[in-house]
């Protein structure tokens, strides 16, 4: 099969945190109900990133962050792609954020049957290889209704 072509991409991520920020997406998606995020600085040592929501999760639900994060990982999923068409975006997938010359040809980037969603940065094969995930520290802004959760992966 000829590979599809992509956008250029101009940054270098850290697979493990990387695929890490797919998982904490769709995990903030299924316990608070809020969209990916638009704000997230992901790194090898440190990262953050922001959500917008109705409001401040108290310390039990940070803690449940934490714990379901390292249960995704725990699981193995394989994380795999898919290249698609615009006109043949799976339902539920969001095309929104793409920049205004992206390719014809999407990749969509699935782990098991848990998150999928457009990507072109480098991710991990299995969710397994992220190591464990740690919950550094959050942050909640009242008049934003943001709330910026601080985290490293340990491999």
């Amino acid at each position: 099969m000829e590979q599809p072509i992509l956008n250029e991409h101009n940054k270098e991520e850290f697979p493990p945190a990387h695929t890490a920020e797919h998982l904490l997406n769709q995990t903030m998606i299924r316990l608070f109900g809020c969209e990916r995020s638009r704000n997230a600085h992901v790194e090898r040592k440190k990262s953050k990133i922001t959500y917008i929501l109705e409001r401040k999760p108290d310390r039990h639900a940070e803690k449940a962050i934490e714990k379901r994060m390292n249960e995704l990982i725990a699981e193995d999923m394989p994380v795999t792609y898919d290249f698609v068409t615009r006109d043949n975006i799976p339902e539920g997938v969001h095309i929104d954020r793409l920049p205004e010359d992206a390719s014809e040809t999407i990749r969509l980037v699935r782990i098991g049957d848990y998150d999928v969603c457009p990507c072109i940065g480098k991710h991990v094969r299995s969710t397994s290889q992220i190591g464990r995930f740690e919950l550094l520290g959050t942050n909640w802004d009242e008049e934003k209704k943001s709330f910026r959760v601080r985290f490293k992966v340990v491999q």
